[in-house]
């Protein structure tokens, strides 16, 4: 039986030292922890200095494999490394490599200073308003490029990879200070890859609260179940709140017998904050109707784009990311220009004005978005320095 995430992680240095551990090539030191939470990969920011020389230190994130059965763990990730190495996208976080600790996989990959969406959303929302349109397209139409980019790439051979990220959702986009929009954990994606794991039956492997319909039927995936979540992600960037929340969609409460036969055959690799059979249910009901109520107030346009990009029908549905991408930014040129200096400047304000994270529940899931000065020394992720420290 695995032992709970709050005993193994996050991993801490031992002594007075931040030294956490020596790999073959690299030591690593303690900055701080990023994300505890029992629903999500737990990640640590870390120190990596080469043990050779030849390259200066940098900044890293170090995230745990904890989802998978134990003897799967390691698999999973060199997997999620083998992978990253074929995407090369400034959308997508890059992957360094793998490292081991007293037999624990662990995931290094680059830091950019800034925060997750969803820390932008609470915090935005603790403020009693939304995101504004422009920059919840502005960020979807970069999402939607790196997944275009993801589909599309072909391996060493020339084959394509066609890879499905399946866990797109605001935990999984990062936004930079200077603008930049970052799809980062390919841990549960689908992809052609030769010699991968394969997944037990009747588990899935998805962000269930963001899954596309097809996904929770069990039918292979392609690109454009990661448009149906993407497109979810925007609707809630645009209503304010996760679009089957509303009390007035048409939803069932209460588990009904769909939902019991379903929790009963199928379980969900990543935990959730409902049931797996609850939240197929609502996402496999969810329709036209409930989109446009949970879009109120949205500029037309847009509004059709979130309808598109909604439909369960895989043929009503938009094709590629880059068809996507091109309506979103499309959308953008209607209004005032809104690119990475716009966006920039929305979300400052969201990171900088926030008290001290020990003193306020507006990031319950993201510790410390603030650089520290540690960080800051580093000059890591390209991100400018606050001009005060709230």
């Amino acid at each position: 039986m695995d032992t709970p995430i709050s005993s193994e992680f996050p991993i801490r240095p031992q002594g007075p030292s931040p030294l956490l551990f020596q790999g073959a090539e690299y030591r690593y030191e303690y900055l701080r922890t990023l994300l505890e939470h029992q629903d999500y990969s737990p990640t640590v920011l870390a120190r990596r200095e080469p043990l050779r020389g030849g390259e200066p230190a940098s900044v890293v994130i170090l995230r745990r494999v904890v989802m998978p059965p134990r003897p799967e763990r390691r698999q999973r990730a060199v997997e999620e490394v083998q992978l990253a190495a074929h995407l090369d996208h400034p959308n997508i976080a890059r992957v360094f490599g793998l490292e081991e600790h007293e037999g624990r996989p662990y995931v290094v990959t680059e830091y950019m200073a800034g925060c997750l969406l969803d820390t932008a959303m609470a915090a935005v929302l603790l403020e009693g308003r939304r995101l504004s349109p422009a920059f919840a397209c502005y960020i979807a139409a970069e999402a939607a490029d790196a997944l275009h980019h993801a589909w599309n790439r072909k391996g060493e051979r020339g084959q394509p990879l066609h890879v499905v990220h399946r866990a797109v959702s605001p935990m999984t986009l990062r936004l930079g200070l200077q603008g930049q929009v970052k799809l980062t954990d390919f841990g549960v994606a689908w992809s052609e890859m030769t010699g991968r794991v394969r997944t037990a039956p009747r588990v899935l492997r998805a962000d269930v609260a963001y899954a596309a319909p097809e996904v929770l039927r069990f039918q292979p995936p392609d690109g454009r179940a990661d448009l149906y979540s993407l497109g979810m992600v925007l609707l809630e960037m645009l209503a304010g709140q996760y679009p089957l929340d509303p009390q007035d969609v048409n939803l069932p409460p209460g588990e009904s017998p769909e939902v019991v036969r379903y929790n009963s055959t199928v379980k969900a690799e990543r935990t959730t904050w409902a049931s797996v059979g609850e939240l197929a249910d609502r996402i496999l009901r969810f329709g036209p109707e409930d989109v446009e109520r949970a879009a109120q107030g949205v500029p037309g346009q847009l509004k059709r784009i979130v309808h598109k990009a909604l439909r369960a029908r895989l043929e009503e549905r938009y094709q590629s990311g880059a068809e996507l991408r091109e309506d979103l930014r499309t959308y953008l040129r209607l209004g005032k220009p809104f690119g990475a200096q716009e966006a920039a400047a929305e979300l400052a304000p969201l990171v900088f004005n926030q008290k001290p994270a020990q003193d306020t529940r507006a990031f319950p899931t993201e510790k410390g978005v603030l650089p520290t000065p540690e960080e800051e020394a580093q000059g890591e992720g390209g991100g400018r320095k606050p001009r005060h420290r709230p």
